[in-house]
């Protein structure tokens, strides 16, 4: 039986030969198995390439084991706050977007790569957190092996430009095309119609920062110009504080998450800490983000909020809408 396989599959199998990184050659390969028909056609190209992404996997462990001379790989582990990874060239100031709206004290320096490896943080937005990551930055001269895997595990990015710098339009062109040939597609927006590995097309807003310089209207001006309605632009001063609370609120809103509040049976509702589900999250969603056993175990659940009444009960595909109270019972 005949492969078929598609032609975005061809693309990644090209990127895999030729891919110089251990770290490259295993997304390829992930990609490749993503994107692959699953038929008795492509069983024996599955089995060889799951064969070479074990070997390399292993081939990573050993080498991290010994000091691997690529460098050592860095992963931020997600919290259950949403994940923002914070991207750009050197010198752009995203190290002081993350001490200015978080407790975190990065290194700040007005010199390139300051930020060394990458530093997580919890920035407070109304009653929830949002983590932020500082990311080491990408030039044309470096970029570290193990950063395109960073940025593939964010739920969004900030693509962070410098508008006191003339080329700051070429630098974001530059960090675009950049990630664009290791298989990462910035955008706007996230379309789930589109065949990409989700993984792979990054939710991103440009944030302009140094709104304080004397050519930063001009720059701010340019940039719009050239990058038109490809990428929302945010200007904001971080070390002046100039922009950050209308940065915080259209960043909550991008992550396009909504806040559902626990209740225990016979208990008041409890209103400090919401969980985060996706938009067009469900019952069950909650149900795992509380305990991921009471998935499993989910009896039923009463919801005050999106029912046609209060302490409505409702299944676990029920769609919760943000501020819903959610009343689990689970048979444990």
């Amino acid at each position: 039986m005949p492969a078929n396989l598609p032609p975005d599959y061809k693309v990644v199998e090209k990127r895999f030969r030729e891919a110089k990184t251990t770290e490259d050659k295993i997304a390829a390969l992930q990609e490749m198995l993503a994107i692959m028909p699953n038929h008795k056609g492509t069983d024996k190209i599955r089995a060889d390439l799951r064969r070479r992404l074990s070997k390399l996997k292993a081939e990573q462990e050993q080498g991290q084991k010994k000091g691997h001379r690529g460098g050592p790989s860095y992963h931020v582990p997600k919290e259950e706050a949403p994940q923002v990874i914070l991207i750009g060239p050197p010198n752009t100031g995203k190290s002081s977007i993350v001490a200015a709206t978080t407790n975190a004290t990065p290194e700040v320096g007005n010199y390139p790569f300051t930020t060394r490896t990458p530093l997580p943080a919890m920035m407070a937005y109304e009653d929830v957190h949002i983590q932020l990551v500082d990311a080491p930055p990408l030039s044309p001269d470096h970029m570290d092996t193990w950063l395109p895997e960073l940025i593939r595990n964010a739920d969004v990015a900030l693509l962070v430009v410098d508008l006191s710098a003339d080329d700051c339009v070429d630098m974001l062109l530059f960090v675009r095309e950049t990630l664009a040939t290791k298989g990462i597609r910035l955008s706007a927006v996230h379309n789930p119609t589109e065949t990409e590995l989700p993984r792979n097309v990054k939710p991103t807003l440009v944030v302009a920062n140094k709104l304080d310089s004397p050519n930063a209207n001009e720059n701010l001006e340019f940039l719009r110009e050239v990058i038109g309605d490809e990428f929302e632009i945010l200007p904001i001063c971080a070390v002046m504080g100039k922009g950050l609370p209308e940065l915080k609120k259209r960043l909550y809103e991008f992550l396009d998450v909504v806040r559902i509040y626990s209740k225990i049976p016979g208990k008041q509702v409890d209103l400090n800490q919401p969980f985060m589900v996706p938009r067009g999250g469900t019952v069950i969603d909650v149900a795992r983000k509380i305990h991921r056993e009471f998935g499993d175990h989910l009896k039923s659940a009463r919801v005050w909020g999106s029912g046609k009444f209060d302490g409505q009960t409702v299944d676990r595909d029920h769609v919760v809408e943000d501020g819903d109270i959610l009343e689990i019972h689970v048979d444990l």
